[in-house]
């Protein structure tokens, strides 16, 4: 069975397959990203594994990951094999391998010692908190709803369990809002449209997503939506934004709900914020572009066709 992120990937690649001339326009713009030393960089400072992540899930959902460019950026992911890095560098780095083997038939990892995967897996337990779920790094004590997810992904896309997943589902479930949604870490006094994507994600996964949360999780985030169109973050963010709308979007179409929101509201919104040469800002206000908001743009769109075609 393919993962989170797999499916996701081609469920955003299907959406966009008839959109030719954005996925044309928008590929030119990640193609003209793409930095001396192979990889993609953010809007300040250079190449890093993040950044680097987005662009290639930015061109593999509309069709631009081969040849060249890809072969480019696989060499820069190398390049970071032998590198101690954050579990969200990580997860750039597994995924854009896997992006890349499947588009092009480059396997990174292919001088990687034979039991990376066993060791890679150790060391994301080193993560686990005591309440169950996963911190931030191995020096931290609190665990994160986000890394938690992260880490989730992780070990699915190296092909090894989760232990213990019932101590996720009750971190995760410890993490949630009366009014609906869940906290990013537990100190945290409100909801957030982000973590609560990932708390229903990890959910989802190990099918412990009950009614009750669902219709919580469905109040919450419809109430999200501004008269922008877009999701914001959290209830003391008056504005939307592109990742907030990206993320809100999709737990709300996973959740089978697509009624409960206002789509072409959403449409209008993600339109606003396209740039005429290719690319996205992240919010009406922003007056830049970068590759990560370009995958939150696109990546929306294609939602947003899929649930039309549905």
């Amino acid at each position: 069975m393919p993962g989170y992120l797999e499916s996701l990937t081609v469920r955003l690649a299907a959406g966009l397959a008839e959109e030719e001339a954005l996925r044309r326009k928008h590929g030119a713009y990640l193609l003209a990203a793409q930095q001396p030393d192979c990889g993609f960089a953010g809007r300040e400072g250079g190449s890093d594994l993040y950044y680097t992540g987005f662009a290639l899930r930015g061109l593999s959902i509309i069709g631009e990951l081969y040849d060249e460019p890809a072969e480019r950026a696989a060499a820069f992911l190398k390049g970071k094999l032998t590198g101690r890095e954050t579990i969200i560098d990580f997860l750039s780095l597994i995924y854009g391998a896997a992006l890349i083997d499947a588009a092009a038939g480059v396997n990174v990892f292919a001088d990687a010692d034979p039991g990376w995967r066993d060791a890679v897996a150790a060391s994301l337990e080193g993560l686990r908190s005591e309440d169950g779920g996963y911190a931030r790094s191995h020096e931290g004590k609190a665990s994160s709803t986000y890394h938690t997810f992260l880490v989730v992904l992780c070990q699915q896309l190296i092909e090894r369990p989760t232990p213990a997943p019932e101590r996720v589902i009750a971190f995760l479930r410890s993490q949630q809002e009366e009014e609906g949604g869940f906290r990013e870490i537990r100190v945290q006094k409100r909801a957030g449209t982000n973590p609560t994507a990932a708390a229903v994600a990890v959910l989802r996964i190990f099918d412990a997503l009950d009614d009750e949360t669902r219709e919580s999780t469905l109040d919450f985030l419809v109430d999200m939506q501004t008269d922008e169109g877009g999701l914001r973050a959290n209830t003391r963010i008056p504005f939307a934004d592109l990742l907030s709308t990206f993320t809100g979007l999709l737990t709300i179409l996973d959740l089978g709900a697509a009624e409960e929101i206002n789509l072409p509201a959403i449409e209008r919104y993600v339109r606003s914020l396209e740039r005429p040469a290719g690319g996205f800002h992240g919010a009406e206000l922003d007056e830049g572009s970068d590759v990560e908001y370009t995958f939150y743009g696109l990546g929306s769109l294609g939602l947003l066709r899929s649930a039309a075609n549905s």
